[in-house]
């Protein structure tokens, strides 16, 4: 087989993967992890359960794919506009954020819950999620990413509410009901002005890391009440 060839080879193989990807993100949107065979899976995609396996090896390696595409569609929204002032690109940040949890539900609650039962490799996925997100919002609200310790544990802690706030308003047991859901630029106003609160306290015990000025952007008393932009 020559170079052409073989490029060829990839290319389609890549293509059948990415399909694959694309029916297990559906799939696994609306079923659950265990209630999903293989013979299932094989059927909604119409292809023989032979190539899910050539391709992924098992259905749990199956899954970890879908979880890693859903993940590099997460933080890329989040990480986007890299091109504006940092101020709006943290604000930004948070509306993709939101904006991806708010239409791929099943995908989020994987990637923040961990996935199925205590999976080691979707945990792993998840925290590298968590550890890019600080890192955007540090860049936005610093100009650097990299964090003294005391102020990163402060976004962690951020962070980890975001997530519990998400988890509560896209739905799921206990969560709001659907009548009385916030949309998405009330959340997102919400998420900036704690942010904004978190990195004041940030300031106090980090002298280096001050806080961006009130008037800021997105840090702004007025500016944090305001719909979000973003995308649609």
């Amino acid at each position: 087989m020559n170079n052409s060839q073989q490029r060829g080879t990839t290319e389609r193989s890549q293509v059948r993967m990415a399909e694959l990807i694309a029916t297990g993100r559906k799939l696994f949107a609306d079923t659950s992890y265990d209630a999903l065979s293989m013979d299932d899976i094989a059927k909604h995609a119409g292809v023989a359960k032979g190539l899910i396996y050539y391709y992924f090896k098992s259905k749990r390696g199956y899954y970890l794919a879908i979880v890693e595409d859903s993940v590099a569609e997460l933080v890329a929204r989040a990480g986007g506009d890299a091109d504006l002032p940092d101020a709006e690109r943290v604000r930004r940040t948070i509306d993709g954020y939101l904006h991806y949890a708010e239409h791929h539900r099943a995908a989020y609650r994987t990637i923040v819950t961990g996935g199925v039962g205590s999976d080691a490799e979707v945990l792993a996925i998840r925290d590298a999620v968590r550890e890019e997100l600080v890192a955007t919002i540090a860049e936005g609200a610093y100009g650097h990413r990299a964090l003294p310790p005391v102020a990163r544990l402060a976004l962690v802690g951020w962070l980890s509410s975001v997530e519990g706030i998400t988890l509560e308003w896209i739905g799921g047991p206990g969560g709001i009901e659907v009548e009385a859901q916030p949309d998405r630029a009330e959340i997102g106003a919400l998420l900036v002005r704690q942010l904004r609160a978190t990195l004041t306290v940030i300031g106090e015990f980090v002298p280096e890391c001050p806080a961006p000025p009130a008037t800021e952007g997105p840090f702004g008393q007025r500016d944090d009440l305001a719909p979000v932009t973003g995308s649609p």
